[in-house]
């Protein structure tokens, strides 16, 4: 009995024990959470809170709208317009291919959509969200938020879509968009401004969408919103809303644009058969570029969302080439519309007088080699006016050692020739005006690099390595017209601030003045009027209605070797090149061009007509109120008949420029200087003959 009581009371000290522990530990507990709270509540309660908030609101930009471009007279060449899309984060999708095969039950899907999306995730990280299916209509989009909650890895997106109305028409004037590569991405991180390109998938990759992107983009909003723990928008708590690109006025005449389209669309040697060529055409008083073709053309809206493999090799590898942008970026022989010039030079140099008669044989004899006239021709007695109406190759033959190929170089440079012109786009070459130190850089050997004094008689008639492209021409041209006043040509006349409706030129005044004389200038521009009255364009212009001054020239393409130049036996990609260099009203030019049809046979035929039928377009009296009203910029023979053309040259084999870059400076013989400018360097086929 007694040892009873005792174990019940050790038993009960025990529990007493046990209680008391779990006491101590529970209040011990109690008190650590106690203590915990205090932490996070009281002392770190400003730092927990702000993290807190960042982990509720996210930071979302929102896309500006791009700027408009429209020609002269308003009409739209490119625009930006809402659109709805399907977008997915791949790291959140753990099958793909059933996620994308019940989201094709909702909303259709084709399998270009699907190689697209495919193509896409390859292109960026798992983390990144990837468009799968775009332009969705109105109907679609309220279809799939009315089953989005079927979806919750997918997200509906509203973004702005480029469009380009006027389809192929000046579609390498305007250029296009394409989706932002790795190489882009670099560039905008190198410039620091890939901040502002957040939330925006585009960005300007030919023409003026590439040298005008600053311009066009506008800057990027932002929303702060507040999210769900499942990452769905609550509300928006801040915004700031996005600024709009800028509105880009052209001085292209759409109308004009469109109607030399047409022409090279039908084609000049045969019906329905489209011609391969550039024209560009620049009002002399202020730099404006009117039109601006290059032939054929391509679709820019087939790059907007990424070009498909079948459209990519259609354009790629057709024989015509409609990627590239003729103007600026295909050099050619020019042949005797580079005479005028060369003229010039002389005068300025004053290594004639050009009153003096030249005997002209038929041949210029130098040395123990003739260099022959095109066809046989002989002029006999012949002055700088007659030589330039009817073109005579001796005349300038006998010019070119009196005048020097370095003279001629940098007499040439002045008008734009072997340099950028200056216009808005990003891809001008340069091509080659030849000189000794060029040609010292041009060849490897030795042997080669020494410049022979036979090669400069040929450079004197627009031959031997003479390479230039349609914009030198035209800008050299609309220079002459403008009695060497040298202006920037320029596509983009005015930027136009969205917010403010303000308006910017581009171009305030010429950028100098070459030191030619008045009655040099004059010399050369009457002869150029008389090739529209008695010379090779003379059929060309019978009748018209006001006086233009103008040259032809015919390229070949390939060296005849001494035999005589038939195109009945050629194949039609063996034909001559086509050009014309002119300006009307000839007294105030309002319109200066340049053209290239190429294989399209004499420059007199063929492209003289053309040049015809865009002066009287420009000048018809239902334009003149229009064409006069313009800001003017101030400084502070008979044709020849077939296979007997003046103007034809013979090509020669010559490397491409070793310079990625224009000189460095440009020659004492004008005042002051302008731009210099770079360019990439070009192969073409020349005349040394």
């Amino acid at each position: 009995m007694f040892e009873f009581r005792k174990r019940s009371t050790i038993q009960k000290k025990k529990i007493r024990l046990r209680v008391l522990v779990a006491l101590v530990f529970v209040l011990g507990c109690f008190g650590l959470l106690i203590d915990r709270l205090w932490v996070l509540q009281v002392e770190r309660y400003q730092g927990l809170a702000e993290r807190a908030d960042r982990n509720r609101i996210a930071l979302v930009p929102i896309a500006p709208r791009r700027g408009d471009i429209v020609d002269r007279n308003g009409t739209v060449l490119a625009r930006s317009y809402r659109d709805y899309t399907l977008e997915i984060v791949p790291a959140q999708v753990q099958n793909m291919d059933e996620l994308i095969s019940q989201i094709s039950k909702v909303i259709p899907l084709t399998p270009l959509d699907i190689r697209r999306f495919k193509r896409r995730m390859g292109q960026t990280t798992r983390y990144a969200s990837v468009m799968l299916r775009g332009n969705l209509t109105d109907d679609e989009a309220a279809i799939f938020a009315a089953h989005s909650f079927r979806f919750p890895d997918v997200n509906l997106r509203a973004r702005w879509v480029r469009e380009y109305p006027q389809g192929e028409s000046a579609a390498h004037v305007v250029g296009y968009v394409g989706r932002i590569s790795e190489k882009d991405q670099e560039r905008l991180e190198r410039d620091g401004v890939e901040g502002n390109y957040r939330g925006t998938d585009v960005i300007g990759k030919k023409g003026i969408e590439a040298s005008y992107e600053a311009v066009l983009h506008g800057k990027t909003g932002w929303e702060e919103v507040e999210v769900a723990a499942s990452g769905k928008p609550v509300q928006v708590l801040k915004r700031i809303d996005p600024i709009p690109g800028d509105t880009l006025h052209l001085s292209i005449d759409l109308g004009l644009q469109k109607m030399v389209e047409d022409l090279y669309s039908k084609g000049f040697v045969k019906e329905g058969v489209p011609e391969r060529g550039a024209l560009v055409a620049i009002d002399p008083r202020n730099g404006q570029v009117l039109a601006y073709v290059s032939a054929p053309s391509y679709d820019p809206n087939l790059f907007i969302d990424g070009i498909d493999v079948e459209n990519w090799r259609r354009l790629a590898d057709s024989p015509e080439h409609p990627l590239i942008d003729r103007p600026v970026s295909g050099t050619f022989p020019i042949g005797s519309t580079y005479k005028p010039f060369v003229a010039l030079a002389a005068l300025k140099l004053g290594v004639r007088d050009p009153n003096a008669r030249i005997p002209d044989p038929g041949y210029f004899e130098y040395g123990n080699q003739r260099f022959r006239n095109a066809g046989g021709a002989a002029y006999g007695p012949t002055n700088m006016h007659r030589a330039l109406v009817v073109s005579s190759d001796t005349y300038f033959f006998s010019l070119g050692p009196l005048i020097g190929v370095d003279a001629l170089h940098d007499f040439s440079l002045m008008f734009g020739f072997g340099r950028k012109t200056g216009i808005d786009l990003n891809y001008e070459k340069i091509g080659i005006l030849p000189s000794r130190e060029w040609k010292k850089k041009a060849f490897k050997d030795p042997r080669q690099q020494r410049w022979i004094p036979g090669e400069t008689i040929s450079v004197a008639v627009g031959q031997g390595y003479n390479s230039f492209t349609i914009m030198q021409l035209a800008q050299a041209t609309s220079t002459l017209a403008a009695d060497g006043k040298y202006i920037r040509p320029h596509l983009v006349s005015e930027m136009e601030n969205t917010i403010s409706k303000t308006r910017t030129p581009t171009v305030k005044q010429p950028d100098y003045q070459i030191a030619v004389s008045p009655a040099s200038i004059r010399l050369v521009k009457d002869a150029l009027v008389d090739v529209t009255r008695r010379g090779t364009a003379k059929r060309s212009f019978a009748d018209a209605a006001y006086e233009s001054a103008g040259k032809t020239g015919t390229a070949q393409v390939f060296s005849l070797k001494g035999s005589k130049y038939n195109s009945r036996n050629l194949k039609r990609n063996l034909w001559d090149h086509a050009l014309y260099m002119g300006f009307a009203p000839a007294k105030e030019p309002k319109i200066a061009v340049a053209l290239i049809v190429e294989n399209g046979g004499w420059g007199a035929s063929v492209a003289a007509p053309i040049a015809r039928k865009v002066f009287d377009y420009w000048l018809s009296p239902t334009r003149s109120a229009q064409v006069d009203s313009v800001p003017v910029l101030e400084l502070d023979g008979d044709e020849p008949a077939e296979d007997t053309s003046p103007d034809v040259m013979v090509p020669q084999e010559v490397p491409a420029n070793p310079e990625d870059k224009a000189p460095e400076h440009l020659p004492d013989i004008l005042a002051p200087v302008g731009n210099g400018g770079g360019g990439n360097g070009a192969e073409q086929r020349r005349n040394n003959e």
